[in-house]
């Protein structure tokens, strides 16, 4: 089966993963005559086999048992009670997180109304659903995004560093699976969020402004990425090459297909909101069946992850295990500057552009 079969079916979009010892051999005749006497003195005392003894010796190891069992419970119990305490704590951490978040949203928007700063409706409407609610599926996404955005820098390093210590194959794959599992994670998390507000999702608000640049239905373009790695993976075969080529080709034409499909629910859209403001229609129908239309977009950026996914597992196919190392290094540092070139956007001086003077 070819393997870019799943890329193509996203074009019906544009239509509507013992002491041994003895006695001496020479004795006394006396100290035999007071052996045999003592011997014969005892014969007597002929041991049995003693049953008390054995009783006693028995009641003591079903006590030592009965202990150990019944430590061996409290400690069971003991660490189910651990378990629960931490579950709950966890629980807590978690609430308390979501809380703080809210907090700080809050915070942040009256700090830009006191100071008469541009507020971004969009991101009034989208992530905070009201100006009294926060969305707790958004909230939590800004959680795990940050955690993910942090942990996706710690396995870009942890790949770089195997990869110049010229580690073996098998250990230098085991590190890019862990980094392309890492990035299934992501869509994974996507996919919540869109569920809870897909809008917001597309927005882009929860990205850097200079990453908004290049979205494309809440992510990057595949073929972009493409173009981004290739030129890192110097020599390729020509087999690889050509490889390369069709799965390139395969993603624009799945690209474009999403997007004619975005294009006319947009369209769509347009028209359902277009309408005579003196008719008797019912707009409070036509206010559901555009929010229904909404809830399609929920489609098309589950599409789009699902292409982003698969182009980076077809990549990883194509290419050597050294090769795709390298491309996933130059992936990640290319998504860590933009974020460092968003952030020092948003704190560069707010005077640093100066007019220039006019001399009379």
């Amino acid at each position: 089966m070819d393997i870019y079969e799943p890329l193509q079916q996203v074009s019906m979009w544009g239509d509507s993963f013992k002491v041994e010892g003895g006695l001496n051999s020479i004795a006394s005749p006396m100290l035999l005559v007071n052996t045999t006497t003592s011997m014969e003195n005892k014969s007597e005392y002929i041991p049995h086999e003693p049953s008390e003894p054995s009783e006693v010796n028995q009641e003591t190891t079903n006590k030592d048992v009965s202990k150990v069992l019944r430590r061996l419970a409290q400690n069971r119990e003991a660490a189910r009670k651990s378990r629960l305490r931490k579950k709950a704590y966890v629980q807590q951490l978690e609430t308390s997180r979501l809380k703080l978040m809210q907090l700080e949203l809050e915070i942040g928007r009256a700090r830009k109304q006191l100071q008469g700063m541009c507020t971004d409706n969009a991101l009034d409407t989208t992530f905070m659903g009201s100006p009294e609610t926060i969305n707790p599926g958004i909230v939590a996404f800004e959680i795990e995004y940050g955690n993910w955005v942090d942990e996706n820098h710690r396995r870009n390093e942890e790949l770089r560093n195997v990869f110049q210590a010229n580690a073996s194959e098998v250990q230098l794959g085991q590190v890019v699976q862990n980094v392309l599992n890492h990035y299934t994670d992501l869509f994974r998390l996507k996919a919540e969020a869109a569920k809870a507000d897909v809008l917001y999702l597309i927005s882009g608000v929860w990205k850097p402004s200079v990453e908004r640049l290049f979205l494309w239905i809440g992510g990057a373009r595949p073929s972009q990425l493409l173009n981004l790695i290739v030129p890192q993976l110097d020599p390729l075969t020509e087999q690889q090459l050509a490889s390369i080529k069709k799965l390139h080709l395969s993603s624009q034409q799945a690209e474009d297909a999403l997007s004619q499909g975005l294009e006319k629910l947009q369209q769509s859209l347009v028209q359902d909101m277009a309408v005579d403001p003196f008719s008797a229609t019912n707009h409070g129908f036509q206010m559901a069946i555009a929010i229904r239309k909404f809830e399609a977009l929920e489609s098309f950026v589950s599409q789009a992850d699902h292409l982003r996914r698969e182009t980076l597992i077809y990549m990883s196919r194509i290419l050597s295990t050294h090769q795709a190392a390298r491309g996933l290094i130059a992936l990640g540092e290319y998504f860590h500057r933009l974020r460092t070139l968003g952030s020092r956007w948003t704190s560069r001086p707010c005077d640093s552009v100066i007019s220039p003077r006019i001399t009379p």
